[in-house]
């Protein structure tokens, strides 16, 4: 049975207290797989009662560093918690380049951790695959992942990703405004867990900062705002609507508002997104 464990449901890179960075985990068969790599998802999946030495892929959606700043981290902290097979890292480019980079910053730690505890060398636990369009990106003990680019200025390529296994799906929509590909992607799946902005909110300048101030429109240009994020669920007949990457993902949009706003334009059943929660 596969099973969906939502690590950060908070949208862009400022901490929150009450919302961890974008990070989900799909975990089949013993296995771990991480789509989106928020800072702190390693304390998440602790947290969540994960072993990070589970930790057998990680899926990148695309090089915003709300999702990608622990990219390299999680497989090394799998790696000292005790990981000793392959870990795949896939995504978009340059995915390669940053990992060669994290290598090179952490290679003392590396080196004497090697050297000292007898471990299998870091690096040659990562399996590094770039993923440039719409394609399979997996297939292995049972599990099969696909994946589509969507809509995301200005970072391209950025990907959706959908799991299935033993007759269930779930897709994970990363960062995109309104996209035919990704209701195509999701047609028919059980779950979908994708991004969602409050309009009112954002368009209220609540979320204006004095070293950002279009922030505000790229927000609405570049994400879905949740009633449109309703009609992505309705055009592709899903079982459930998961609400994340929330913005404003403090407590200044109530619980309801979110939960009202979609399903004007879904009748299916809608959850809002919490950390730690299991679907």
């Amino acid at each position: 049975m596969m099973q969906l464990v939502l690590l950060g449901t908070a949208g862009g890179p400022r901490p929150f207290p009450g919302r961890g960075a974008p990070a989900q985990a799909i975990v089949y068969d013993g296995q771990i797989y991480v789509v989106d790599c928020g800072n702190g998802v390693a304390r998440q999946m602790v947290l969540a009662g994960l072993r990070l030495a589970d930790l057998r892929a990680v899926f990148l959606s695309h090089h915003h560093a709300d999702h990608m700043l622990d990219i390299g981290a999680l497989p090394f902290l799998a790696w000292t918690d005790g990981r000793s097979e392959p870990v795949d890292v896939v995504g978009p480019p340059p995915l390669r380049t940053v990992l060669d980079h994290f290598l090179a910053m952490v290679n003392v730690d590396l080196t004497a951790r090697q050297q000292t505890t007898g471990r299998r060398p870091f690096a040659d636990l990562l399996r590094v695959s770039e993923v440039v369009s719409s394609s399979r990106v997996w297939a292995a003990d049972g599990l099969q992942v696909r994946c589509c680019l969507v809509d995301h200025p200005p970072v391209r390529p950025s990907l959706a990703y959908r799991f299935e296994c033993s007759g269930r799906s779930i897709v994970i929509s990363g960062d995109t405004r309104y996209s035919p590909a990704l209701v195509r992607l999701a047609r028919g799946a059980d779950v979908l867990v994708h991004e969602a902005y409050y309009g009112a909110a954002v368009e209220g300048h609540e979320l204006r900062l004095a070293n950002a101030p279009s922030l505000a429109e790229h927000i609405v240009a570049c994400h879905t705002e949740v009633q449109d994020v309703g009609r992505v669920a309705r055009e592709a007949e899903v079982g459930l609507l998961v609400l994340s990457h929330l913005v404003p993902a403090d407590p200044a949009v109530a619980d309801e508002a979110w939960l009202a706003s979609a399903r004007s334009s879904f009748a299916g059943p809608v959850v809002l997104g919490r950390d730690f929660q299991v679907i």
